[in-house]
């Protein structure tokens, strides 16, 4: 969830859209675009289709990661994330990780929430179609990324905390560390590996924890 702070920090950064279409899913963009969409009914019972489009490198002019919101194919709004849209009946809340999107939620004034539906053409609806019609593959899937980052997070952790502790200036003020574990560098190497393959495919079904999926370096408790 959103805090006050982020909301009110999130309500700032909003800025009008301009109208223009919303552009069809690509083959060639999985790795690179998020997109979802929410059904719902309006005011005056009319249905509505707001989507959320995110280019997770960033934008071609500025490199900022910036989510669009568009309401039945019509560009409405742009901010930097974290996001908050103010939609019929609630908010749609945005976040990104290091990895892909986070955080895709509609959330209502009382607090409910719910996941807005990837597109299907993307890697998340991918995922979700893999998880729909295979969901004893997806779990195994799901506890394997689990196990992967809890096993690096566990050996690598003390390495980079050695590889720290050897810079002079921290030596000098913290004293140095020992990892009692130290892997060949081909070990290291395939860890790293399968560690961004467990972090991109926890992504894809915008499961997030703080120490497993890098927040604790973005500063994150």
């Amino acid at each position: 969830m959103f805090s006050d702070r982020r909301r009110r920090r999130a309500a700032r950064r909003i800025r009008p859209g301009d109208g223009h279409a919303l552009k069809r899913f690509r083959w060639w963009q999985p790795l690179s675009r998020a997109l979802f969409h929410l059904d719902l009914v309006g005011d005056d019972g009319r249905r509505e289709r707001w989507s959320v489009d995110v280019r997770l490198w960033g934008d071609s002019d500025d490199g900022e990661v910036r989510a669009r919101l568009y309401r039945d194919g019509v560009h409405a709004a742009t901010s930097k994330v974290p996001a908050e849209f103010p939609v019929t009946g609630g908010t749609v809340q945005v976040d990104t990780s290091s990895y892909g999107l986070r955080r895709c939620h509609f959330v209502t004034p009382d607090g409910r929430e719910r996941q807005l539906e990837p597109d299907p053409a993307s890697a998340e609806g991918r995922r979700a179609r893999l998880e729909r019609d295979r969901p004893g593959l997806s779990r195994a899937l799901g506890v394997v990324s689990w196990a992967v980052l809890v096993v690096a997070l566990v050996i690598g952790a003390p390495q980079v905390v050695e590889q720290i502790t050897q810079i002079p200036p921290v030596a000098e003020h913290v004293g140095t560390f020992t990892s009692p574990v130290h892997l060949p560098a081909g070990l290291n190497v395939a860890l790293l590996i399968a560690t961004l393959l467990a972090s991109s495919e926890r992504a894809l079904r915008l499961r997030y924890h703080w120490l497993l999926d890098g927040g604790l370096f973005d500063g994150e408790t």
